[in-house]
């Protein structure tokens, strides 16, 4: 019989744009979700790698066939190399994490993974199919679950998961969820970046961009309600480095997100039995990598106002309440 100090019990949160690990011997790493391949023979001198993860694969795109294999919260189909670059991302975190070695020594892994709660309902087939061989046990469960697990938020509560490729949300009863007690919305961190991405296009004719460059810019800088300090970049404006600034498309970008995110909280409270409606409104809690956005949970807060007021807690860490969520769950 295998001795239980040997199992590695595991946390993963499977984001769009950033996926995290937690594991029972202390690991917490986190990568962004890109999979690259060297397009050739000569890129593949250069980088000395067969395969490459996170800002390494965005850094060297030029040379790379680089997949992001989750988009709007669920798993690509349709492309080999889609579904091969699930599978080496999730394989790349196992690694990260010590798995195979635990593995290697005659100990099991058991694994819980948060995905989208869209990717929940259509993709948890291509999930199982991707961690087959790589893992001992295997749940599959909603991030926002995750989230609400990991801080104990079962009763009563609401999880609001602002990510990249989807926002979603989560009543808690006392209960695994069911799909009732669920949202999904694709107004998320990557629609953000596409407004503010056509905003800055149509403004300043003749700006050359990446939008990874745009995604940074909002990471870095992006808010809702009062401008922290005027949002000044430098870039090349046909051809010429220029310094501009862009606080109002920021800020216009950024705040197109608020009414779709706060009108589905408010539906979905609505939906909650009327005597526990006050107790959600007053255990929000605002998740995913979005929700470091400066002013997000005020918003949200004013947003519930006209219906007796509530309160939103954001969580203080975005990166791993996920994966750590998850973790609790595999160790319950």
């Amino acid at each position: 019989m295998t001795d239980p100090s040997k199992h590695l019990l595991v946390g993963i949160d499977l984001g769009t744009s950033q996926s995290s690990i937690s594991t029972s011997a202390g690991v917490r790493q986190v990568v962004d979700s890109y999979v690259g391949w060297p397009v050739d023979a000569v890129a593949r001198k250069i980088l000395k790698r067969e395969v490459l993860f996170g800002a390494d694969a965005v850094e060297n795109r030029t040379m790379l066939e680089v997949h992001r294999p989750l988009e709007r919260g669920l798993l690509k189909e349709g492309s080999d190399k889609d579904q091969q670059a699930i599978r080496e991302l999730l394989s790349h975190l196992l690694e990260l994490g010590g798995a195979p070695e635990v593995r290697k020594s005659g100990g099991k892994v058991r694994v819980v993974v948060g995905v989208p709660a869209e990717a929940l309902r259509v993709n948890k087939q291509h999930v199982r199919e991707a961690m087959r061989g790589l893992v001992d046990g295997l749940i599959i469960t909603s991030e926002p679950f995750a989230v609400a697990y990991g801080l104990d938020a079962l009763l009563h509560a609401m999880v609001v998961d602002v990510g990249a490729g989807t926002t979603d949300f989560c009543v808690m009863k006392g209960r695994y969820p069911t799909e009732e007690d669920q949202r999904t919305l694709v107004n998320a961190g990557d629609w953000v970046d596409d407004q503010l991405y056509t905003l800055l296009g149509e403004r300043h004719p003749g700006m050359s961009v990446s939008i990874h460059t745009v995604r940074g810019w909002k990471e870095d800088y992006g808010f809702i309600g009062k401008a922290p300090g005027k949002v000044k970049v430098k870039i090349p404006v046909g051809g010429v480095p220029s310094e501009i600034d862009i606080t109002a498309e920021m800020k216009e970008a950024c705040e197109n997100l608020g009414p779709p995110v706060a009108e589905a909280m408010l539906d979905l409270i609505a939906g909650v039995e009327s005597e526990y409606q006050a107790t959600v409104r007053q255990n929000v809690i605002l998740a995913g990598g979005t929700s470091k956005m400066p002013g997000f949970g005020q918003y949200l807060e004013k947003a519930m106002d006209r219906f007796g007021g509530g309160k939103v807690e954001v969580v203080k860490d975005a990166v791993y309440a996920g994966s750590d969520g998850g973790l609790v769950l595999a160790q319950d």
